[in-house]
């Protein structure tokens, strides 16, 4: 393969042979993971199945220690979140890591406020940009840019985590768990905004136990079980529990021990 080619010349983000072990655990085992430009990629499996661990190593927190990754048609290194944020790969974590106290614009900026002078916050210039994000995404339900991020609803705060990830020319954006312990109007806002990135020609990585959110919005489903990958379906030609069928009981190409027993 030429490392100035994408895996199958078409995905913005390839992982080849991606495997990571924590001491005898072997957390990923030799995963090839693919996502498109304007695609929803949905990745799913079961508590332990190496999710986590595959995005920590996408963005670079824990690199693989096998394994080649290629993004944009190139492969690369990624070595540190600084790294894949250059590249343009964003994450939204469960958690946001929104300032409540801050208000929307601040957030959006917040570690990378522009200035004049290199001493004045450029206020109006930061509301400004904030306003064009949030409007391009068709997000609708803020009252201002300028509300407190404390007095936002689970869905208005998944929609200013998304937009601070994408106005760094992102081009790649994961979301882990974005719609957990939102009710189903939020539920909607949420699914319906990962949509307009897609459209947009984001690429989207949509982690989630909820294979009705997942039905709802993704193109295709990555299935990991027991750190290792089981599984790429197209979802318009599959259900779900041809999905649940691969989270449980996937065919896995090593079973930790098989080696050791085979020896004895």
């Amino acid at each position: 393969m030429s490392e100035n080619a994408a895996a199958d010349g078409e995905s913005l983000l390839s992982c080849r042979g991606a495997s990571k072990a924590f001491g005898a655990v072997h957390a990923l085992y030799k995963v090839d993971f693919d996502v498109r430009a304007g695609e929803v990629m949905a990745l799913v499996g079961d508590n332990g199945a190496g999710k986590s661990t595959l995005i920590k190593g996408v963005v670079g927190i824990y690199p693989f220690d096998e394994g080649d990754i290629y993004f944009d048609g190139q492969r690369v290194k990624i070595n540190n979140p600084r790294a894949a944020a250059s590249l343009g790969i964003e994450v939204v974590y469960q958690d946001l890591a929104l300032a409540d106290n801050l208000d929307v614009v601040a957030n959006m900026f917040l570690g990378r406020e522009q200035v004049h002078n290199r001493v004045v916050l450029d206020e109006l210039a930061m509301e400004h940009r904030s306003r064009e994000v949030l409007e391009s995404l068709s997000v609708t339900t803020l009252q201002s840019v300028r509300q407190v991020v404390a007095g936002l609803s689970g869905g208005q705060r998944q929609a200013v985590a998304v937009a601070k990830a994408i106005m760094w020319d992102s081009k790649l954006v994961i979301l882990d768990e974005p719609t957990a312990a939102l009710g189903v109007a939020q539920t909607r806002q949420v699914l319906d905004l990962l949509r307009r990135l897609a459209d947009q020609g984001f690429g989207v990585v949509f982690i989630s136990h909820n294979l009705h959110d997942i039905f709802e919005v993704a193109d295709r489903v990555t299935v990991l079980r027991l750190g290792q990958q089981v599984g790429v379906i197209d979802r318009a030609r599959a259900t779900q529990q041809e999905v649940v069928e691969l989270i449980t009981a996937g065919e896995l190409a090593y079973v930790p021990g098989m080696e050791e027993s085979a020896d004895q």
